[in-house]
């Protein structure tokens, strides 16, 4: 019989109360890897900050306690707990243990909000094995617990002597404490870094709000506050913290108009890289959208208009380009919308038209003014935009010149590559490997079907400190560009790459570790894209080769030298033990066994999990300011060196 015909109304499922959200997490937090687990705590904190945003919160504290119990506390105005009118139940309970239930929908009572949904503290307490609110209300404390997101019993009131906190002099606010479901998530334990960073940057775009994480996972807990009475301007001046920049203080705009907030900080550097961060509602809007397009319009609007007017035009006389005003500028836009309209599920860009002319108008007023009272600033901005354009057709004129070139050889492809016969890319992997010596081995032991090698020679460019011309026209980098056969800059195309894997595979010391560092900077910097999209990875070549009775084995560390050796229950003086210094030393069919072949290799894809701390990184390690790198190493060579002497 045909299964069709079975179909009947019994095959309906209807999935009741938060069971859809522990049936499809991903739905709801996206992932159930370790970021999954953090945007709980940015559900629940989320909350808080839109308390802050409607001025009834000023201090939020995130703990992480022992057995991956999470607590977070606010000294807002607490979620009512008197009982729901139409539903029958408490307003507390409501919010917890229902999607779409929340304040945010009424605007008088959330003017602008960054959780629009209502699924936030709903969808953490479905995905927790266990929850408890406390509610601090009009001199009481109301609490209910609730086992994978049903109700233990009513919302009740508590004696402070009961709660798992220190709360008993606490006026008002909200405290959600739970453990998150371990049978859902792929890891229940919590990075701490990774949440300070997200709190730091919140703290920066609420100017005044105090938030602190603390991790008594350790014996000596680990504290980091955040507040920023600046605002936007801090977060401005910590992003350039390790740059030079050229005039002192950050260019602040703040404004409303028909309900839209704009808040903006803008300040140069003598750098070549934009840096430009973006939010709505304290969202981070990683795509754009709307404000960013009216503020990069205002930008280059109101420096062509003072360009024509300025002692730069006689030397100059084309308009300047969006990415020529953008050159060492360093920006951060903090837009407040009542009825924000994200385009796709991650809010990751602002579809709402009207913002885009509210932005550029205020954007545009603020900066003229500004300009016309402090023309040693826009003259210092106009020189360095000046230079960035010349800089710009220099590059056109060296790219033209090295694709006429290359349209007059075989394949426009570097003669170093050894390409491969595939012609899907998502099959294709590039190997950019140090060195003649291990480019001979990786090419005769690769698979020449899929595999494409690059042999790299001498060290690369530090392109932190070099303009767009001199990337594009540099030996080292060439080879590169015209490999991968997507662009550079600007220019770059992902839906062009010729390889989905392009795979750095360098020897396993300290000048292999340094032109790791100098490639992922180009990658970053030139071809972002390529590490966002996840097609950037490191190769994991083995430290020693062991070897006793006929029986070999590859160790990738000292750990695992000494696991190894322990194991084999031999005399020590009876195993030969090689360490390999450089990739050049194994012979093809090692390299493939242990570097190469993707069924035993080892190769670590490269993630931007942290665009703030990452901008900063690059920055610290290939920028021209020497003392903060000196710093870098001093505070972190004991923790991660691990070098021949």
């Amino acid at each position: 019989m045909n299964s069709s015909q079975n179909y009947s109304a019994q095959n309906i499922q209807v999935l009741k109360g938060l069971e859809a959200v522990r049936k499809r997490p991903g739905m709801y937090i996206g992932t159930t890897s370790i970021d999954g687990l953090h945007h709980l705590v940015f559900e629940v904190v989320d909350n808080s900050v839109d308390e802050a945003m409607q001025g009834h919160c000023d201090d939020i504290l995130v703990v992480l306690e022992g057995n991956d119990i999470v607590r977070i506390e606010d000294n807002g105005r607490g979620i009512p707990v008197d009982i729901h009118p139409t539903e029958g139940i408490s307003a507390l309970e409501l919010v917890m243990t229902r999607l779409h239930a929340g304040g945010k929908f009424d605007k008088n009572s959330y003017k602008v909000s960054g959780g629009l949904h209502g699924v936030g503290v709903s969808v953490v307490n479905a995905l927790s094995e266990w929850c408890v609110a406390f509610v601090h209300i009009n001199g009481k404390i109301h609490t209910q617990g609730y086992k994978i997101g049903i109700p233990d019993g009513p919302t009740h009131e508590v004696a402070p002597s009961q709660l798992p906190y220190n709360g008993a002099s606490k006026e008002r606010g909200t405290v959600i404490r739970w453990k998150a479901d371990s049978s859902i998530f792929e890891t229940t334990t919590y990075n701490f870094d990774a949440l300070s960073n997200r709190l730091r940057e919140l703290a920066f775009l609420n100017k005044g709000l105090k938030i602190t994480i603390r991790d008594e996972r350790l014996s000596t807990p680990k504290i980091h506050e955040f507040k920023f009475d600046g605002g936007v301007k801090s977060f401005v001046e910590y992003l350039n913290e390790n740059k030079t920049v050229l005039y002192k203080d950050p260019i602040f705009i703040d404004g409303s108009r028909d309900g839209v907030g704009v808040e903006c900080a803008i300040q140069y550097n003598d750098g070549f890289n934009e840096i430009m961060f973006s939010f709505v509602n304290d969202i981070n809007t990683r795509d754009g959208g709307t404000h960013l397009v009216g503020f990069k319009s205002a930008l280059t609007r109101t420096l062509n208009e003072f360009l024509k007017k300025s002692k730069q035009a006689k030397k100059f006389d084309e308009s300047l380009s969006g990415d020529d005003v953008r050159e060492g500028l360093t920006a951060v836009l903090s837009t407040k919308v009542p009825n924000p309209q994200f385009e796709g599920q991650t809010k990751g860009k602002l579809g709402n038209s009207e913002v885009k002319g509210i932005v550029e108008s205020l954007v545009n007023e603020q900066l003229e003014l500004f300009f016309d009272q402090h023309p040693d600033v826009i003259s210092a901005i106009l020189e360095k935009s000046v230079l960035a354009a010349r800089a710009r057709i220099a590059a056109r004129q060296a790219r033209d010149a090295t694709r006429r070139k290359n349209a007059m050889d075989s394949a426009g492809l570097p003669g170093k590559l050894s390409d491969c016969s595939e012609k899907d890319p998502s099959l294709c992997e590039l190997f950019l490997v140090e060195g003649d010596s291990a480019g001979g081995s990786a090419k005769m032991g690769r698979n020449r079907r899929y595999q494409a090698i690059l042999s790299l020679w001498g060290k690369m460019l530090n392109v932190e400190k070099q303009r767009i011309e001199k990337v594009v026209t540099n030996d080292k980098l060439q080879p590169v560009i015209a490999s991968i056969g997507a662009g550079c800059g600007n220019e770059f195309d992902v839906g062009k790459i010729r390889y989905h894997k392009i795979i750095i595979m360098a020897d396993a010391d300290v000048d292999g570790s340094h032109i790791r560092t100098l490639l992922l900077t180009f990658f970053y910097r030139y071809m972002t894209d390529l590490i966002e999209r996840g097609h950037v990875y490191l190769a994991c070549p083995p430290l020693y080769k062991i070897s006793f009775e006929k029986k070999t084995f590859y160790a990738y560390d000292d750990a695992e030298k000494e696991r190894i050796l322990a194991e084999s229950g031999r005399d020590p003086e009876k195993i030969a033990i090689q360490r390999y210094k450089g990739l050049g030393e194994m012979n093809p069919d090692q390299l493939w066994e242990t570097t190469m072949d993707p069924t035993l290799r080892n190769i670590i894809q490269v993630h931007l999990d942290d665009t703030v701390e990452a901008e900063r990184i690059f920055t610290t390690l290939m920028g021209e300011v020497v003392a903060p790198r000196r710093q870098f190493i001093e505070e972190n060579a004991l923790l991660v060196a691990n070098l021949d002497v």
